[in-house]
């Protein structure tokens, strides 16, 4: 008969009975130090259906992401929202502001230096920020995003593209995929040709040969050059 392993002390359970306090929304990515630094908060896709497990945060792609940002500097922030269907819009919304005043709160960040880094249909939820250009923005980030609804509503954000005619002078990275999906490479291209008539101050990194997710499912030297040259941008901005 095999013999039980014994828990190790420090695995043993707390001897008070108490209520266990859980962040269960957010993932902190601090680097070495003591000292504030910039950060860059990573606003996943959607919409996802509200019992997925693990939550994306979780992911391998986000947990990559957070510690791409430790390994030029910053603070990287990974968080869940509750974009789980396009009637939960504002929820999601609601939930980036709450997340963007406990960074900005933190001991570890320069609250006066953020950047906001969206993926697919996090792009969505973009456009609030690109139009408000709060001072502490310095930079937003948008990787094959999803630029507007497909079917507006009334309640909606505004749009990356409905954005564009506030955004003035922040800095705005588009990482394009060259094989995306119909529909969103109509966006993507609808959102370039806007950002030139409102002359918006727009940087452009191509994946030619890069999918919608090619960060996780292209394991190419083209996807990991784009993936340096995105951060590089962002830490150039934010410093």
């Amino acid at each position: 008969m095999a013999q039980m392993t014994p828990t190790p002390p420090y695995l043993l359970p707390f001897v008070l009975a108490v209520d266990p306090v859980v962040d269960d929304t957010i993932d902190w990515y601090l680097p070495p130090g003591d000292a504030p630094a910039p950060a860059v908060m990573f606003v996943h896709g959607g919409p996802l259906p509200p019992a997925l497990r693990p939550k994306p945060r979780r992911w391998p792609v986000y947990q990559g992401y957070g510690a791409l940002a430790v390994s030029r500097g910053l603070v990287g922030v990974t968080f869940d929202h509750r974009f789980s269907g396009y009637d939960a819009l504002q929820d999601a919304s609601s939930d980036i502001a709450d997340v963007v005043a406990r960074v900005r709160s933190h001991p570890r960040v320069d609250q006066d230096r953020l950047a906001i880094w969206a993926f697919s249909g996090g792009g969505v939820l973009l456009g609030r920020w690109m139009a408000a250009r709060p001072d502490w923005l310095r930079c937003v980030a948008a990787s094959y995003p999803t630029c507007r609804l497909q079917l507006p509503r009334d309640d909606a954000p505004p749009s990356m593209i409905d954005a564009l005619d506030a955004t003035g002078s922040l800095p705005i990275l588009l990482t394009r995929c060259g094989l995306e999906r119909a529909e969103l490479a109509n966006m993507v291209a609808e959102f370039v040709a806007a950002a030139a008539r409102v002359g918006a101050h727009l940087d452009i990194v191509d994946v030619p040969s890069g999918h919608h997710a090619f960060d996780v499912l292209d394991d190419t030297d083209e996807s990991r050059s784009t993936l340096v040259t995105a951060i590089d941008w962002v830490v150039a901005h934010v410093r």
